[in-house]
């Protein structure tokens, strides 16, 4: 391959309530959409999380999947008052973006096997069409200084401001697999080989093909791909300090004494609790990208060609022959990472060559023009996530025994999890 929430609190309590709402969405809007559904969902955890209320967790997969589950006893205590007032919340109950983003910090920790397959629901990394929101999954502050330690590297001022502040480049893909992987290159758990199908794996083909913005038939071993991005940054964060150098808040750090080695039930119980990775750096703001789908025998030719003269030795005309109808097999459609109708249509419209006596959309319209990338260094708002490093939490464990313990627990059921899902 070529490459060019809502918060729990710090306390355990509220954590247990995470995905307890989730069970009272499902029992209550049967009739809502998956999307609708989760929408409510963090609307309900958002006027619900500090409440006492015991009631049974349900994962957000179980949701999604639209499986029934038997309401438990504590659910049928429920009172037909109580009923109504929650219908009423997850129904009409509408969070701000600016809270749930709120939850976007590095040194806060998630669990990644709660929503395995799924994060994109929680995290804006494909084009979306509902609220605007970059950032809702649930995370809890694990490091008591991390707001301290959080670099934001400050934006360009405007004697010194660039045309486009942003990344332009293609990626050649023998194949779908590949073509996944290159989107989510910038995404990053640590001990877990394969980052994207944390997002991916309850795709269905025809999400698959909608996302890349390709018709569903070109996802086939006959195909290849290049995928080309232009990605304008918006806001960065990274920890400047490693876990070993700051200080864990008391509760987290009560749990990881009452860890013991060879205790796997202890280990799986501390991640329910606390999660099993931190966000160490990000990257937000917008992208454009699109997919080129070419038989291998053309492929092979243009990335032999590419690879061998270089990009910036290729002619425009020669460029724009390669990525047209005449060599590619299809041109997917030009995509916003946020799903912003707005820039999607401008770039519909404004981001089109001419081969002859036709023209069709191409990202590779925006190479070298000043007044396009101009004009998308403003469009291109800070409204989805880039890139994201995510580290095991085993770093918070002092203890090297305990420590290497955690890592093998996390390590083992993490491939588990890679390779039946």
């Amino acid at each position: 391959m070529i490459r060019q929430g809502i918060s729990t609190s710090k306390t355990c309590q509220k954590k247990c309530l995470m995905f307890e709402n989730e069970m009272i969405i499902r029992k209550l809007v049967l009739t809502q959409s998956k999307s609708t559904l989760y929408d409510s969902t963090y609307s309900m955890k958002k006027k619900l999380t500090g409440g006492k209320s015991p009631l049974v967790s349900l994962n957000i997969e179980k949701i999604v999947s639209g499986k029934q589950e038997r309401a438990p006893v504590v659910w049928r205590m429920w009172g037909r008052e109580q009923l109504v007032a929650l219908l009423l919340i997850a129904v009409f109950g509408c969070g701000s973006g600016e809270a749930e983003d709120s939850q976007l910090k590095v040194g806060r920790s998630i669990d990644i096997f709660t929503r395995f397959g799924y994060l994109s629901l929680s995290m804006r990394v494909i084009p979306r069409n509902d609220s605007k929101w970059i950032f809702r999954e649930p995370t809890i502050d694990i490091f008591s200084d991390a707001d301290r330690y959080a670099l934001r590297p400050e934006r360009s001022g405007r004697r010194q401001r660039k045309v486009f502040e942003g990344d332009f480049h293609m990626e050649f893909c023998d194949n779908i697999k590949q073509l996944v992987q290159a989107y989510f290159r910038d995404f990053s758990f640590e001990s877990l080989d394969q980052p994207w199908k944390a997002f991916t794996s309850s795709w269905s083909l025809e999400t698959l093909a909608r996302n890349l913005g390709i018709n569903s038939s070109y996802i086939a071993k006959e195909h290849c791909y290049v995928l080309v991005r232009l990605s304008r940054f918006r806001n960065r964060s990274m920890l400047s300090r490693t876990p070993s150098n700051m200080r864990v808040v008391d509760s987290v750090q009560q749990e990881i004494d009452d860890i013991k080695v060879g205790d796997v039930a202890g280990v799986l119980m501390f991640i329910k609790k606390f999660g099993s990775h931190y966000i160490q750096s990000y990257v937000t703001g917008n992208s454009l990208y699109q997919v080129f789908v070419f038989t291998k025998s053309r492929y092979q030719q243009i990335k032999d060609r590419l690879k061998n003269q270089g990009i910036a030795n290729i002619t425009e005309t020669e460029l724009n022959q390669y990525f047209s109808p005449w060599y590619a097999e299809h041109l997917g459609l030009i995509k916003v990472a946020s799903g912003n109708k707005t820039v999607e249509s401008w770039a519909s419209t404004r981001l089109r060559q001419s081969y002859f006596l036709f023209t069709f959309p191409s990202l590779l319209k925006t190479k070298g023009d000043s007044r396009l990338l101009g004009r998308l260094n403003n469009l291109l708002q800070n409204e989805a996530i880039l890139e994201m490093e995510m580290k095991s939490l085993a770093g918070a464990i002092k203890n090297p025994a305990k420590r290497q313990w955690f890592e093998e627990v996390l390590d083992n059921f993490l491939k588990l999890w890679e390779s039946n899902l």
